[in-house]
């Protein structure tokens, strides 16, 4: 079993530990899914026609990700994100153009209340002219323990609507619902099979047997002849100050891997107010795969999460985790941004994007930070 604490490793490295378990970070049992087993919505179904020829014509399909966006206490730095995102989908073309934004989680702080939907989504992403699909976050289902309400009532209504609609925390926006399965569930698109996990409230994630269950079968029956990314909120690996990678929720993964015998080509996070891209290497049937999992979690909320120090030091890129098999690649801890995401029939292209600072001027163009590229492993014989 691989340890995924650092600090194990290095006594100069050591993270803070979970801060145990407040009222409000239960696990909160889950709401009734919208939609048939096994969870499955395809982007042909949400995007035009003309869109979805596009990405088949071009043999590539462009998309965002980023997480932790609530612009709770000051909205400004989500509204800088998302202001830059708007201008990406602006200044790309035909199959350049980015196809959706796939949110990690933390839509909206501190409790998920329908009332912040407003402040904290729609307006910040009104001209945002594609589709967000989401995967809940901690706070998207966390509870006032005070006020009794349904863990994310809010965030099935407008994200797991039955049918297309306009819901009231929509107000003058004319953003439609979207029609996502359940709170966990899996995007097909012609490139990419993005299974979604929903890690629940507790610090460092946690989920009960069905969706483990659903999980591992979805590693399973994925196609083979398309890449595979798994998104969750709570990140297995961070070198943050504050809240630490998730050694369940690596447990909980390599269990997959091993019964489906399947590796993600990429595995995607939030959760950490940073961003972070790790490789590491995994052993499955003896072979050797390299994996990159990425924390994209700074997305717009105000404070910002820095990384730990080495010996006094900032860590340097590329330091490596020896005992866990883990690399870190690049992190940026100073400014919020998002992540652009390529993938093709041969291979999965990133740029990490970061923004202006509230105080400089905001029309400056993002700034690409981080780029990287992972080929995809097609078995022998697997239709393209």
């Amino acid at each position: 079993m691989i340890t995924r604490k650092f600090g194990e490793a290095s006594p100069q490295f050591t993270l803070r530990r979970h801060h145990g378990i407040s009222p409000h970070q239960q696990f909160q049992p889950l709401p009734q899914p919208t939609g048939p087993a096994p969870y499955h919505l395809k982007l042909e179904d949400v995007l035009p026609e003309d869109r979805m020829r596009a990405i088949r014509d071009n043999r590539r399909m462009v998309f965002h990700t980023t997480g932790d966006t609530g612009g709770i206490q000051s909205g400004t730095s989500q509204c800088i994100v998302a202001q830059h995102m708007v201008e990406d989908l602006r200044n790309l073309q035909g199959a350049d153009r980015p196809a959706f934004f796939y949110h990690l989680g933390d839509v909206v702080y501190y409790y998920g209340e329908d009332y912040h939907y407003y402040s904290q989504f729609y307006e910040p992403y009104q001209n945002y002219n594609a589709p967000i699909f989401a995967i809940p976050g901690n706070h998207d289902g966390a509870v006032i323990p005070s006020v009794p309400a349904s863990s994310l009532s809010a965030f099935v209504r407008n994200f797991c609507a039955s049918t297309l609609q306009i819901t009231p925390e929509a107000g003058d926006v004319m953003r439609h619902a979207m029609t996502q399965p359940n709170v966990y569930w899996t995007l097909e698109t012609p490139y990419a099979t993005i299974i979604g996990l929903y890690t629940n409230v507790p610090e460092g994630g946690m989920l009960d047997q069905d969706q483990i269950d659903w999980f591992q079968s979805e590693m399973r029956t994925a196609p083979e002849d398309r890449a595979l990314i798994v998104a969750m909120h709570h990140p297995i690996y961070s070198g943050d100050k504050w809240h630490s990678g998730s050694t369940y929720m690596g447990d909980i993964l390599d269990e997959a891997i091993q019964v489906s015998k399947r590796v993600p080509d990429l595995v995607l996070a939030g959760h950490v107010h940073n961003y972070q891209r790790f490789t590491r290497t995994c052993h499955l049937d003896g072979r050797d795969y390299q994996i990159p999992y990425i924390v994209a979690g700074a997305g717009g909320y105000f404070h910002l999460h820095h990384e730990q120090l080495l010996n006094g030091q900032m860590v340097p890129f590329g330091h490596s985790f020896a005992a866990e098999e883990v690399v870190l690649e690049r992190y940026c801890d100073d400014r919020h941004g998002f992540l652009r995401l390529e993938v093709t029939p041969e291979e999965i292209k990133g740029v990490y994007l970061t923004v202006p600072r509230p105080q400089e001027k905001w029309r400056v163009p993002a700034s690409s930070f981080d780029t990287f590229a992972q080929r995809l492993r097609i078995p022998a014989g697997a239709g393209r």
